[in-house]
């Protein structure tokens, strides 16, 4: 009976909830109770209809809504401005809380000698090192007060040094990115101990084969500037010091080789920050580095290993700033793809490529078998890199001929093949691009290439007007330049370089 009673005495507090619910003038107002025929278990309880909410698919009534977005939203576009000395500020305007800054120097090894061999190398571990305004500890206390992320990089012809932060400390970042480039201070403490880190990384270089045989490539297949050696040596880094460095940063960091670039920033905004701190950077001539000539050659590492690495290559003439050629040669190295032996992706991660379902499937021995390339303002290489046993390396010198002579065959490639690979290309570069820090970068090194920064539209267009001849005739170009090969680790099988090269030429 008294279980009975508080239950009935509980029903009641909700019955009188429920109408006072059901009266409530602001909610009935805002939201207008809509009845409908059927009754809930709570009608029944209380013997009474009950107000009821419309559906969520059904329009709130009395509600008006704000029109919705158009179909086509333009995307804000790169603003580029000059300053008088020829530095150039760039900026695309993306939504979010973040911004992404860099100064992107037309400076790498190639404007090295041999007074200066692995500057390049060492400039980019001194980066954001102390200057003559800051030490490196108050700087990097600066970057952490404001949440920020610093990073430097080096190529063969261009150096980076970016910066992420929110948007309200972006003058903040963009004043130490310009001290940390137009004011070194290259103390000699500093320097020797990323000397010594650059030595000691030097010595586990065994572990990296593919960075070796990368250097290798372009020492054994160029003459000129493009074959110095981006990695420094250690009887180069002995000869660098600070005096070195300050005098190679003077003769080749100047405004017209200069070019800083933002993701996520106004750039009224960033000009109005950046101007003052880069329109007094006195102008000068450079160093010119004069011409690269691809000549093709042989380099052969011994080590101490159970297995070979070896790579073939060729020449890609014009490089980027032959657009067409180095289109189809991005989208020939999607179609050929590859990897390692074993992968736990599905098709997005390339396991529909030709490498793939023509070699990795079918040769146990093969432990890795990637198509490569590396391409620069006006040549580049492009090639198969490949790794097995040492007895098996015949085999693999076979294996990459055959497939890079394949697809410089007329009707080998199905449409189908390469309707995959310009679609992964394009999903790939789009991809990307979703990230502000790419999107820096982008404006950046396009910038020091063209002049300017080329629409994303066009890339599309060029790719998707590719046509299987244009693969074939590129594929052929190539090949018809000299053969580049390496190989390292236990190289005794590894045929002779004229019996490869012969190979190409029939």
């Amino acid at each position: 009976m008294v279980v009975r009673a508080a239950l009935h005495r509980r029903l009641g507090q909700y019955k009188a909830q429920a109408r006072g619910f059901h009266a409530s003038t602001p909610f009935s107002q805002a939201v207008p109770a809509l009845r409908t025929p059927s009754k809930g278990w709570l009608s029944w309880l209380f013997r009474e209809p009950l107000p009821t909410l419309p559906a969520l698919y059904e329009a709130l009534p009395e509600v008006n809504l704000p029109p919705s977005l158009e179909d086509t939203v333009e995307p804000s576009g790169t603003q580029i401005s000059s300053l008088n000395n020829g530095v150039r500020i760039a900026s695309e305007q993306i939504a979010g809380p973040t911004a992404t800054l860099g100064i992107y120097v037309d400076s790498g090894s190639i404007h090295e000698d041999a007074s200066n061999s692995g500057a390049t190398h060492l400039l980019e571990r001194m980066a954001f090192k102390s200057t003559h305004n800051r030490s490196h500890f108050r700087l990097t206390r600066e970057v952490e007060a404001i949440g920020g992320n610093i990073m430097a990089s080096a190529t063969r012809e261009q150096m980076a040094y970016t910066g992420d932060t929110i948007k309200t400390y972006m003058p903040q970042m963009v004043e130490l990115l310009v001290d940390s480039v137009r004011n070194p201070a290259f103390h000699g403490w500093e320097v020797h101990e990323q000397v010594d880190k650059i030595k000691a990384e030097l010595a586990e270089m065994f572990n990296n084969p593919q960075s070796i045989l990368l250097e290798a490539l372009h020492s054994a297949g160029y003459s000129g500037p493009i074959g110095h050696p981006l990695l420094a040596s250690e009887s180069a880094l002995s000869k660098l010091d600070g005096a070195t460095l300050t005098d190679f940063v003077r003769n080749n960091f100047i405004p017209r080789r200069i070019v800083l670039a933002a993701s996520g920033v106004d750039h009224e905004e960033l000009m109005a920050v950046a101007e003052p701190l880069l329109t007094d950077w006195p102008s000068g001539k450079g160093v010119d580095c004069g011409p690269s000539e691809y000549i093709g050659g042989d380099w052969r590492g011994t080590a101490d290993s159970p297995t070979t690495h070896i790579a073939l290559a060729f020449e890609v003439p014009g490089g980027w700033r032959n657009e067409h050629d180095s289109f189809a040669v991005t989208v020939l190295q999607t179609l050929l793809g590859g990897g390692g032996s074993f992968s736990s992706g599905g098709p997005g991660k390339g396991m529909y490529s030709r490498l793939y379902t023509r070699v990795l499937n079918h040769y146990d021995k093969v432990q890795s078998f990637t198509a490569f390339n590396s391409i620069y303002n006006d040549t580049g290489i492009f090639g198969i890199h490949a790794t097995s046993t040492s007895d098996f390396v015949p085999n693999l010198i076979d294996l990459a001929t055959d497939e890079l002579t394949t697809v410089a065959t007329g009707g080998e490639v199905t449409e189908e093949e390469l309707e995959r690979a310009k679609n992964a290309t394009i999903s790939a570069v789009l991809m990307n691009l979703e990230s502000r820090v790419v999107v820096t970068e982008d404006i950046g090194r396009q910038i020091l290439t063209y002049g300017k920064r080329k629409p994303i539209q066009d890339f599309i267009s060029a790719v998707q007007g590719l046509t299987l001849e244009n693969i074939t005739s590129t594929a052929s170009k190539l090949l018809s330049s000299p053969l580049t090969m390496a190989s390292w680790g236990d190289v005794v099988h590894v045929p002779r370089y004229e019996e490869v090269a012969r190979r190409f030429k029939k």
